[in-house]
């Protein structure tokens, strides 16, 4: 047998299946073996080879982008019961021996638990956001969707060990002054927490806002107008960090959710430098860019295209699903863009990464982890979807499954979720 580089070897050996990697001279070495035992409680292997071929595959009317894919031998319900799916044995490094996957707070049929996730290390409490143009959550034209928050401080070691603690955490209420009108995505920057809002109808433009994250949470317009234009519903921010620069993603949700006029601009990624104040546009061609974040060490910026989901238009399954991955200049330019990952069921929403540059997604059923050659490693499924999710610094994570709020920790520690320049 030829083997090459980076290729894994299984060999059953007394009831353990023994890993091998490759050095740099090629050769083979045993690495810890992974067996049942092995795997943690509440984590369990998914095959692929078993469903490689199917023969009976359903027809694009019933197996597509909407559609969660059930693996022979599994339910829902079982899928639910060990949440954690290895897909690779890189996954186990990411979740560590314990993982846990706790239920907080549900909220009916409300969207509540859908955006802008972000830990503010300063009093150890998550923010997030309720769904914008969502008729079930009656928000966009008419009442913009609301900010919220959780203190980390109240997630117990009780609570975590639960599967279901739900209520018993408070989910409280914030009202920025200034409102931020249909906030859609954050992140720390300069002891503050950056929230990017969609607009409202002709005359609320999109805009990017600085809020304290202390009561009565005082916010500051930095951004709302490309030389007297309108942006057409901000999405998503991240921060490069080598030059601190805010990049943001500008699609039309706004327009084709009903609650935005229609498009003024082109769907771009841009940057702002909030201390000279210039702004400009690093990358175009996306049907709906959507999620931005960087690799660790500012190499390379990762965007998602959600085109699949065009609101009150409908879903079209021939659009994107992906994450892209651009070069990083030293210049904070955009280069050389590929495509990184194809996600399925749902779209790539919210994307972070961790610390080791390992990439993580929301998608139709869960979080979905790649590591950084674009490879998907595992899941941390919930049954639904999770458009968002942030790290609370190291082994901590709170997933956003729109009317399910839930609390997961693992092993890996996010590059950027308390970050402050």
């Amino acid at each position: 047998m030829v083997s090459t580089p980076f290729s894994r070897l299984a060999n059953l050996v007394a009831g353990t299946l023994l890993l091998t990697t490759a050095d740099t001279s090629g050769r083979y070495w045993p690495k810890v073996g992974v067996s049942a035992r092995d795997v943690p409680a509440l984590a369990q292997v998914i095959d692929q080879k078993t469903f490689n071929v199917l023969h009976k595959v359903p027809s694009p009317a019933v197996a597509n982008g909407r559609s969660q894919f059930i693996p022979p031998g599994t339910t829902k319900e079982s899928l639910f019961a060990k949440p954690f799916h290895v897909y690779d044995e890189e996954f186990y490094d990411i979740i560590g021996p314990n993982p846990t996957l706790t239920l907080l707070n549900q909220s009916g049929t409300n969207p509540r638990f859908h955006e802008a996730p972000v830990w503010s290390p300063i009093n150890d409490e998550m923010f997030f956001a309720q769904s914008a143009g969502d008729p079930a959550a009656g928000t966009g034209l008419k009442k913009s969707a609301m900010i919220q928050k959780i203190a980390l401080s109240e997630v117990t070691t009780a609570v975590s060990s639960q599967r279901s603690a739900n209520g018993t955490v408070r989910v409280q209420f914030v009202a920025p002054t200034p409102e931020i009108i249909n906030p859609n995505g954050g992140t720390n920057y300069r002891n503050r927490i950056l929230i990017v809002g969609e607009g409202q109808g002709d005359s609320v433009a999109p805009a990017i806002y600085l809020m304290h994250p202390n009561a009565p949470y005082n916010t500051t317009v930095l951004l709302d107008n490309f030389f007297g234009r309108q942006f057409n519903s901000i999405n998503d921010v991240a921060i490069n960090p080598r030059s601190q620069e805010i990049y943001f993603t500008d699609p039309t949700y706004g327009y084709v959710q009903d609650f935005r006029p229609a498009p003024g601009v082109q769907k771009q990624v841009w940057r702002f430098n909030a201390t000279t104040g210039a702004v400009g546009v690093v990358a175009d061609g996306f049907n709906m860019p959507n999620g931005i974040t960087f690799s660790p060490n500012g190499a390379f910026a990762y965007v998602t295209d959600t085109g699949i989901i065009q609101g009150n238009f409908g879903d079209n399954f021939t659009f994107p699903s992906t994450i892209y991955r651009y070069n990083v200049q030293d210049d904070g330019t955009f280069e050389s863009r590929k495509v990184f990952a194809f996600l399925t069921p749902g779209v790539p929403d919210g994307i972070h990464v961790d610390t080791k540059g390992n990439v993580y997604a929301g998608g139709g059923d869960g979080v979905h982890v790649y590591n950084p050659a674009g490879k998907l490693v595992g899941k941390i499924y919930v049954g639904g979807t999770s458009a968002n999710f942030q790290f609370a610094g190291k082994g901590r994570m709170v997933i956003l499954a729109e009317t399910e709020l839930y609390f997961a920790t693992l092993a890996a520690e996010g590059a950027f979720p308390g970050q402050m320049y």
